[in-house]
């Protein structure tokens, strides 16, 4: 086992939050949201225009990923932009990307 992967293994902190942020992940609506964001800040009427479902809804699920320290957000007038916030979280999405995507 690398040292890195050690560390990480007895760190219970970043456990925590890795488990965390798979668990905020998992549904299939907010890892569509994530998708949307890439390595890209984007507004909330655009994100609801890319995923398709109501403004409220979508508010919801951005909450739950900002509660999780995953996105990142900024106002601007009266829009507000949301960006992945962990270059982490970043590299898990292009992974998933890869594996699940390849072909859409």
């Amino acid at each position: 086992m690398e040292k890195q992967d050690e560390e990480f293994l007895y760190n219970d902190a970043e456990i925590n939050r890795a488990a965390r942020c798979i668990k905020a992940m998992s549904h299939p609506l907010r890892l569509k949201i994530l998708c949307v964001l890439g390595n890209n800040k984007v507004s909330v009427q655009d994100i609801v225009n890319m995923v398709g479902t109501s403004q409220s809804n979508i508010s919801q699920h951005l909450a739950i990923l900002r509660e999780k320290d995953i996105l990142g957000y900024e106002k601007e007038a009266n829009r507000v932009y949301y960006f992945i916030d962990d270059e982490r979280t970043l590299k898990l999405i292009r992974m998933m990307r890869e594996v699940f995507c390849a072909n859409c």
